[in-house]
């Protein structure tokens, strides 16, 4: 699983049967400060986020096709969720 933020979507008049009805957005990979690491990445929307939202991708293919569709179907990437707030939790280990 993976943080992103929604940089954009993709629009085409010609695709795979299984993607019609399914939003496709460039997902940004980010680290837990909210800075670019990676490669952008295509995924496809089953939360209804947009543009700016900070989501979680999940990259793999059997539950994109849970979410999304049948078995047979070629999706890969997903989002899953859209994240409202990132905590980071220090952890202390005492010595003793």
């Amino acid at each position: 699983m993976k943080l992103c933020r929604v940089k954009g979507n993709v629009t085409s008049t010609m695709k795979h049967k299984s993607f019609k009805g399914h939003k496709c957005l460039i997902c940004q990979p980010i680290d837990e400060n909210g800075n670019d690491i990676g490669e952008p990445v295509l995924s496809f929307d089953s939360v209804s986020a947009g543009a700016g939202d900070v989501v979680l991708v999940q990259q793999e293919g059997n539950c994109a096709r849970q979410l999304l569709g049948t078995p047979d179907d070629p999706f890969h990437s997903v989002i899953i969720g859209i994240v409202d707030r990132v905590d980071i939790m220090d952890k202390k280990i005492s010595e003793e």
